[in-house]
C-alpha cells in the first residue's frame, strides 16, 4: 500500500478483508473493491461479497479526500436488500426471456409447418365462371358486375383472421380494393405476400356496401389470383427500405422506390398533365413546337454555368437555353416554343436549383414589351385553368396543395427599382455587409422570396439593370440604365419565368458582344437574324419544376422531376 493510500486509511480497523466504496471517485463497472479501484455504491460491494467466499467488511467514504469508514449496519442492510431485489428481478427477467424464446420457437415452428402445408394448396380457375376481361383500374366503374382480370402492384395489404385478406392494388391509373377469402388466403403465395409484389387478380367488381368506403366506391371480389413477381420480406421488405424515418439524403439514392409512393407519383402525374396543358395552350395561340439541339458551341446565360464536353475533338457544351435557336425560327415558323432539357453548371445547392431541368421556352415576333408581359400572364393563367378543369388532376393538386385556387386577379407589376425600395423600407439588408440594397445590386433568392411571400401574389418584376442581365437584352428608351426584362415571381417559390425583349438591331448586338468580351464568330448564324429582315421580338423561359413546386406546394424542385440532378447527385 502506498504512503498516500495508507494515510487515507490511517486509524481504520476492520475485521475481515475490506471492500472499498468511494461514492465520488469509484465505479461499479470498472471497480474491483480495492482501494486502488473502489466501487461507487455499497450494492456493488455486496454483489461481489455474495460471489466470493471469506469474511469481508465494507468501508465507505463520501468525499474525494475523506477517510474510509466502516459502513453502518443500516446502510449495509439497505444495500443487501437492494442486491437481493436486483437478483430476483434478474431471475424473473431470465425466466421470462426463456419463456419468450420457447414461445417464439413454437410460433416459428407453427409458421414453418403452416407454410409447408400451404405449398400443397393449388388454386385453379373455375371453368364454369365467365371469361375474365383484362381491364385497367381506371375502367373498373364501367365494368361493375362483370368478371375481370386486373394486374398491378400491391400498394397495401391487411389480413383479417385466417380467411380474409384485403389488398389495395395499384396499376398507375388508380387504386382498387380487392377481397380474398377462404382458400385464396391459404396458399403459400398468400402467406408470403408482401407490398410491391406484382399480381394478377380475377373476380367481379362490386359496389361497396352502404356505409363502407373504398377507392372508386367499389371493390374486386376475387375468385382466383396469381403472383407475377414476388417482393421480399424481412430486412429487404419495401417498408424497411423506405419509411417515415428514412434519412432525406437516402431518398434520392432510393428515388426508384420513392416514386412508387402516392405523393411522388401524384406529383409526376400532375407534371405530365401540366406539360400537356402547356402544349395545348401554345397550340391554341398557334405557336409551333420545335426541337433545338442540346449540344452547342455558344453560350446564352454566361460561360461560368456551362457543362463542357469533348465533341469529336472540339469543345462543346450542354445547352443552357434554346432561346437563340428559337429566334432563328421566327421568320419561317412565326411564334415558336420548345419543351426541352436545359443544363446549368451553377454550384447552387438550393431548393430551387437543378443542374438539369425541363425548360419551356417561347419566342414571339412583332411584339412590344407590354405584349410580352401579357403573353406570360395569359399563359400561366391558361395552363392553370386547363389542369384545374380536369377533375382527376384537380383532385391530385388539392391532395398535394390543399387550399390552392387559381389566381384570377391581374399579376402585380413592379419595376426593379421599386423592389429595391420595398426591400429597404422592409428593413431587409444585404447579407454580405448588412447595408441597404442599392440600384445595380442583383437581388438574391432569400430577399426576393421574402418580398414575394409577403406580398402574397404573382409579381411581374421588370426593368432590371443591364449589367446584371444577359447580353441580348435591350435597354429601354426612357431609361438606358435598365433593360426590357422581366422575372415572374410566385409565392413560396420565387422566380419561375425569366424573359425579355431581344436586341434586334445588328450593330447594337455586335456592340453587346464586344461589351461582354464574346467572340462573335461562333454566333454568325445568330447575327444573321439581324441582317435578313430583323424585327422587334421577345421571349421567355419557364422552369417546369419551379412551376410544379408552386402548383403542388413542394418544398424543393428536386421533388418535381423523375430523377433530379444537382450538385453531387447524378444517379440513379
Amino acid at each position: 500500500m502506498s504512503a498516500e493510500l495508507a494515510a487515507k486509511t490511517e486509524g481504520l480497523s476492520v475485521s475481515g478483508t475490506p471492500v472499498f466504496v468511494d461514492k465520488v471517485g469509484g465505479s461499479d463497472e470498472a471497480g474491483r473493491g480495492t482501494q486502488e479501484a473502489p466501487f461507487k455504491t455499497p450494492v456493488a460491494a455486496v454483489a461481489m461479497m455474495a460471489e466470493r467466499q471469506g469474511e469481508f467488511t465494507v468501508v465507505v467514504r463520501s468525499e474525494a479526500d475523506g477517510a474510509y469508514e466502516e459502513i453502518t449496519a443500516t446502510a449495509l442492510k439497505k444495500a443487501k436488500n437492494a442486491h437481493e431485489l436486483a437478483v430476483k428481478k434478474a431471475k424473473k427477467q431470465a425466466e421470462q426471456a426463456a419463456r419468450d424464446r420457447t414461445q417464439i420457437e413454437a410460433q416459428e415452428a407453427a409458421t414453418a409447418q403452416k407454410l409447408e402445408e400451404s405449398k400443397q394448396i393449388r388454386l385453379e380457375q373455375d371453368p364454369a365462371l365467365a371469361a375474365a376481361k383484362e381491364i385497367r383500374i381506371q375502367d373498373a366503374t364501367a365494368h361493375r358486375g362483370a368478371r375481370v382480370r386486373v394486374s398491378g402492384w400491391v400498394s397495401r395489404l391487411r389480413t383479417q383472421g385466417r380467411d380474409m385478406m384485403f389488398v389495395v392494388l395499384r396499376d398507375g391509373t388508380g387504386h382498387l380494393q380487392c377481397i380474398l377469402s377462404g382458400r385464396l388466403c391459404h396458399t403459400y403465395d398468400a402467406l408470403t405476400l408482401e407490398p410491391e409484389a406484382a399480381v394478377a387478380l380475377y373476380g367481379v367488381v362490386r359496389e361497396v356496401p352502404a356505409g363502407k368506403t373504398a377507392p372508386g366506391g367499389h371493390e374486386l371480389v376475387v375468385d382466383y389470383w396469381e403472383v407475377v413477381g414476388a417482393a421480399p420480406g424481412g430486412s429487404e421488405a419495401f417498408g424497411n427500405r423506405l419509411n417515415a424515418e428514412t434519412d432525406p439524403s437516402l431518398l434520392y439514392q432510393q428515388r426508384h422506390l420513392v416514386i412508387r409512393g402516392d405523393t411522388a407519383s401524384a406529383v409526376l402525374k400532375v407534371r405530365a398533365r401540366v406539360m400537356r396543358a402547356f402544349r395545348e395552350h401554345f397550340d391554341s395561340v398557334s405557336y409551333v413546337e420545335v426541337t433545338p439541339p442540346c449540344m452547342v458551341q455558344t453560350q446564352v446565360e454566361g460561360g461560368s454555368t456551362l457543362f463542357a464536353f469533348n465533341y469529336y475533338g472540339e469543345e462543346a457544351y450542354l445547352t443552357q437555353s434554346s432561346q437563340l435557336y428559337l429566334e432563328t425560327c421566327l421568320p419561317s415558323l412565326g411564334a415558336v416554343y420548345t419543351m426541352a432539357e436545359s443544363y446549368r453548371a451553377e454550384k447552387s445547392n438550393t431548393r430551387r436549383h437543378l443542374s438539369e431541368y425541363t425548360h419551356c421556352e417561347a419566342e414571339v415576333p412583332f411584339i412590344t414589351f407590354e405584349d410580352l408581359l401579357n403573353i406570360i400572364e395569359r399563359m400561366v393563367k391558361d395552363v392553370v385553368a386547363r389542369v384545374w378543369a380536369e377533375p382527376e388532376t384537380r383532385a391530385m393538386i388539392e391532395q398535394l396543395n390543399p387550399g390552392f385556387a387559381p389566381c384570377d386577379e391581374p399579376f402585380l407589376r413592379m419595376r426593379y427599382e421599386e423592389a429595391i425600395k420595398w426591400l429597404n423600407d422592409a428593413g431587409i439588408k444585404r447579407a454580405e455587409d448588412g447595408k441597404d440594397f442599392e440600384f445595380g445590386d442583383d437581388i438574391p433568392e432569400a430577399p426576393e422570396r421574402k418580398m414575394t411571400d409577403t406580398i402574397g401574389r404573382p409579381i411581374l418584376l421588370t426593368h432590371f439593370p443591364g449589367p446584371i442581365k444577359a447580353f441580348y437584352m435591350p435597354a429601354t428608351k426612357d431609361d438606358p440604365r435598365v433593360t426590357e426584362s422581366v422575372d415572374l415571381l410566385m409565392p413560396n417559390v420565387g422566380e419561375i419565368v425569366g424573359g425579355s425583349m431581344r436586341i434586334w438591331d445588328h450593330d447594337d448586338l455586335a456592340a453587346a458582344y464586344a461589351r461582354e468580351g464574346l467572340d462573335p464568330a461562333p454566333y454568325y448564324w445568330y447575327l444573321d437574324q439581324r441582317k435578313y429582315g430583323s424585327c422587334p421580338h421577345g421571349g421567355f423561359g419557364l422552369g417546369i419544376e419551379r412551376f410544379l413546386a408552386w402548383l403542388t406546394n413542394r418544398h424543393s424542385v428536386r421533388d418535381c422531376c423523375l430523377y433530379p440532378r444537382f450538385v453531387g447527385r447524378c444517379q440513379p
